[in-house]
Parts: C-alpha cells; sequence; structure tokens
C-alpha cells in the first residue's frame, strides 16, 4: 500500500524475545512504506564490534566511531546473533551511556516521514507515537519460535538453552535501572501466543489503517 505523499506516521513495536515484534514491524514497513529502524539491532552490532575489537564501552572516541559508520548491510551480519553476542548485548544495553549515544541516532530516525521503530523501549522513548504496539507471549511459545529459528545457523543449539535465554534477558531488561521493559502508555497491546503470523498481520493492519483513517479520513491511499 502506497500512501498521500501528504501522510506523516510514526509507530513503535516493543516486547520481550521472541513475542513477534520484529516479524510485525517488516510487516508494516513492507505493507505501509515505513522506514525501519531495529534498535536491538544497533545492540548487538555495538557489542560484537566490541567483543571482536577486544575493546570496552570506557573507549568513548571508539563507541562514537561505531555509531557513526553504522548502516543496514552492517546489521545484516548473522553472527550479531551469536549466544555471546547475545549475552553481551543485554548487559552492553542497560549502560546508560551507550543508551544515550544511540538515542540521538534513534531521534534522527524518527523525523523521517514514516517511520517504525522496533525494541524494547521504543514506545517510551517515543511517546508520542501515532501507535505504540507492545507484543507478549508466553516464555514456551517464544522459546519455540526463537529455537526454531536459530536453529537453521547454530545447529548445536538446543530449546532449554534457548529458553534459559529468553528469560534471562526479559528479566535483565526489565530489571534495568535505565529505560527498563515496560508496557508504555497508551500502547495496543497483542498477545501472540496463541496467533500465527497471518492472524497477527490481521490484527495490526486492522490498527493501522484504523488510525491512518481516523487521522486523515478515507483518502490516505495514494492512486
Amino acid at each position: 500500500m502506497k500512501l498521500k505523499s501528504n501522510i506523516r506516521l510514526l509507530l513503535t513495536c516493543d516486547s520481550g524475545a521472541a513475542a513477534g515484534k520484529t516479524t510485525a514491524s517488516k510487516y508494516l514497513s513492507k505493507t505501509f512504506g515505513l522506514s525501519l529502524l531495529t534498535s536491538g539491532l544497533l545492540y548487538r552490532y555495538i557489542s560484537y564490534k566490541l567483543l571482536v575489537s577486544k575493546k570496552t564501552t570506557n573507549d568513548v572516541l571508539f563507541l562514537k566511531k561505531i555509531i557513526k559508520n553504522i548502516n543496514s548491510n552492517l546489521l545484516k551480519n548473522k553472527k550479531l546473533y551469536s549466544s555471546k553476542v547475545t549475552k553481551y548485548s543485554s548487559c552492553i544495553a542497560k549502560i546508560k551511556k551507550v543508551r544515550l549515544f544511540l538515542r540521538a541516532y534513534q531521534m534522527k530516525f524518527a523525523t523521517k516521514k514514516l517511520a517504525i521503530l522496533e525494541g524494547r523501549d521504543m514506545g517510551i522513548l517515543f511517546p508520542n507515537a501515532d501507535i505504540k504496539f507492545f507484543f507478549k507471549c508466553a516464555l514456551k511459545v517464544a522459546a519455540k519460535r526463537r529455537f526454531k529459528e536459530l536453529k537453521k545457523t547454530y545447529s548445536k543449539i538446543t530449546l532449554k538453552m534457548v529458553k534459559k535465554e529468553i528469560r534471562l534477558r526479559n528479566h535483565m531488561d526489565s530489571m534495568r535501572k535505565f529505560s527498563p521493559l515496560r508496557i508504555p502508555q497508551g500502547a495496543v497491546i497483542v498477545d501472540t501466543t496463541k496467533m500465527n503470523k497471518k492472524q497477527m498481520f490481521g490484527v495490526i493492519h486492522k490498527v493501522v489503517e484504523d488510525k491512518l483513517l481516523l487521522k486523515y479520513g478515507r483518502n490516505y491511499k495514494a492512486r
């Protein structure tokens, strides 16, 4: 669907691990022509670069250089999903300095006319977004989904490992002092535990279309 040139739309998608936010944000991005930023990949990328270079977050100049050079191609590296990077990125995400450096990057991205930001605190960071989605999913179901996804790349990974990793990551993110994982005020909550992709897409698509109709009337689509 192509929107008219005068349309402005800012969406956020938040959740814990494997609850559906990434799948949903990609669908919304493609369907409504929105520029997409996955904030979790930013932390994974920084973690990966720090681990490879054996640097620490105390090296402010190195951090600034990493962030300055980030682009979409660098965020496609499959190594960003390794268990080591996943664990470290959760630690990195708790550091106020790192989050503030990335905040400027995220704020600039959100100035695009059509944008969607996906992560664990995007709805908190952008309280005035047109729609703030928050996805929920039972741990058992989320672990199975993530295991199926990771098994293709990491043959030695087990469902037990994935479940433990998700539980730990969600706990750490919700307990961090600076910008913890929580449901944004006014968020549209989508529980994906018993939903397949098609059902989820149907729900979020209607929410966005209803918002566009309310904000711009019936003529929001480009001809």
